[in-house]
């Protein structure tokens, strides 16, 4: 084989960039996950009652351990790692799960013994997991895609709307509205600019400028950036040695159900994004990289690893597909995570700046879905009703949070996400309609009303007349006279 020839198999998740390119686009991923993945930290902490240093030590911890996995996912080794552009952090899918677990008196040790216990099952099962690859055709995935997109639209508006007097149920503050509109046009303008380099770099650009101009709004606050170590280790079992409570390991297992289902999706969504292949072999190096990372993190004394789908997003909107940019993200999180004065720096950024590069980061997101969806063939078939549930199904949660607040805790945690329940939605309707069931049935959405003509006009029919070009013609095919009735 040629050099050329050997080129033209390169994957494009295999890409290396120039160092300073690298970097710079590793740190876009950072800026990007950063509010995602210190709050699963901060809130169980505040549940935990820890005082804000040793909230400050869970969060380097997640940071820390984020990076790790990161670096394990997107370079891989024998058996481990998806080798795609995936960025690793704390899943917000079991927070509601370990503040119970918190709660109910076996405190952030029994969180730690649950989340290794359910994570050694889970890394046991995700080779038999990843077979239902079959399962995920373009209606399944294109839906998975478009619902993380839309699910992640309230997280940047949560980040506008900020923490201010505003509050959630006022509303945003006017000067938040203004800067995220700022940042959005300035995301806008940026991708405008016929240079790759900026145009790649619009999200960080915008989020440097955007600060920039809440400094001089007198919205950004970086006072307290230097208090505090400048740098810290993380520490072994530093919230004590882990504790193995059977309730506690059972409800973590249904989150880690949970987990793999979305790092699935997020994985095919990438792949989708990317124009790469994956097989089940991939995935399941993928899942058991989740769950290593996630079976490892409480030593740290951290949580649960997943994927982070906003970051799926930046990687459709900015089309830098190679994964050694993730993995310079991932060292960047290593070293935030060591080093908290650079952490507590990105940690000053002002949300409404967030949430104004959010909502083109993850409208993309939502509009790659829309595109593999346009590949799917709707006639004569029931992939639009498929569609239009999941759709519907997944959206339930986003709309109204509350809205299984009475049902129980195992529903809860697996039909809370918008994700997993469009995922587990139209995995099951797939399975009824294009497996189970016949893949031509036709429905009342995509099927035009039913034809009908006079019995009689089949009677004038003989044996061998056929139609061609609009024209009946006999067996011989002599044309047949029509005779149109008088009016």
């Amino acid at each position: 084989m040629t050099t050329k020839q050997k080129k033209e198999f390169v994957r494009p998740e295999d890409e290396r960039l120039p160092i300073g390119a690298t970097i710079g686009y590793g740190i876009q991923h950072v800026l990007t996950m950063y509010g995602g993945i210190i709050a699963p930290p901060l809130i169980i902490g505040q549940i935990a009652g820890l005082k804000p240093a040793e909230i400050g030590v869970l969060i380097a911890a997640c940071l820390f351990m984020g990076g790790l996995a990161t670096i394990l996912q997107t370079v891989g080794v024998p058996f481990f790692g998806s080798q795609l552009p995936l960025v690793q952090g704390v899943s917000f899918a079991g927070v509601a799960t370990m503040g119970a677990i918190v709660t109910s008196g076996g405190g952030l040790p029994a969180v730690f013994g649950s989340v290794i216990a359910a994570s050694v099952i889970g890394l046991l099962i995700a080779p038999v997991f990843a077979t239902v690859i079959r399962f995920f055709p373009p209606v399944v995935t294109g839906t998975v895609i478009t619902t993380i997109g839309l699910s992640l639209l309230p997280v940047a508006a949560g980040w506008i709307v900020g923490t201010g007097e505003g509050g959630a149920a006022k509303g945003a503050p006017a000067d938040n509205l203004m800067l995220a509109g700022i940042t959005l046009v300035i995301v806008l303008i940026l991708s405008k600019i016929p240079v790759g380099a900026i145009s790649r770099l619009a999200i960080l650009l915008s989020i440097v400028l955007g600060t920039i101009v809440a400094i001089f709004l007198g919205k950004a606050d970086f006072s307290k950036v230097g208090e505090g170590d400048i740098f810290a280790l993380p520490q072994i079992f530093g919230f004590g040695l882990p504790t193995f409570q059977l309730a506690g390991i059972i409800s973590m297992f249904i989150v880690i159900l949970v987990t793999l289902t979305e790092t699935t999706a997020d994985i095919l969504a990438v792949s989708e994004i990317v124009g790469t292949k994956v097989d089940s072999k991939r995935i399941a190096a993928g899942l058991r990289a989740d769950m290593l990372s996630s079976a490892v993190s409480p030593i740290f004394g951290t949580f649960t690893q997943s994927a982070f789908a906003q970051n799926v997003g930046l990687v459709a909107i900015t089309g830098v597909k190679s994964r050694f940019v993730v993995t310079a993200g991932g060292g960047v999180l290593v070293i935030l995570g060591l080093l908290p004065v650079l952490g507590r720096v990105v940690g000053a950024i002002p949300s409404p700046v967030l949430g104004g590069a959010g909502l083109v980061l993850f409208g993309s997101v939502a509009a790659s879905g829309i595109r593999t969806l346009s590949k799917v063939d709707y006639k004569d078939n029931m992939n639009l009703v498929i569609v239009a549930t999941s759709l519907a199904v997944g959206m339930l949660p986003i709309a109204v949070p509350s809205i299984y607040g009475q049902m129980p805790a195992w529903f809860v945690t697996i039909f809370h996400s918008g994700i997993s329940s469009a995922a587990v939605t139209a995995i099951l309707l797939n399975l009824l309609f294009n497996h189970l069931g016949s893949s031509k049935r036709k429905n009342a959405f995509v099927s035009a009303p039913t034809r009908s003509i006079p019995v009689a006009y089949l009677d004038a029919f003989e044996d061998g007349d056929s139609i061609i070009d609009g024209k009946i013609v006999d067996r011989d095919g002599n044309e047949v006279t029509v005779e149109h009735p008088a009016h």
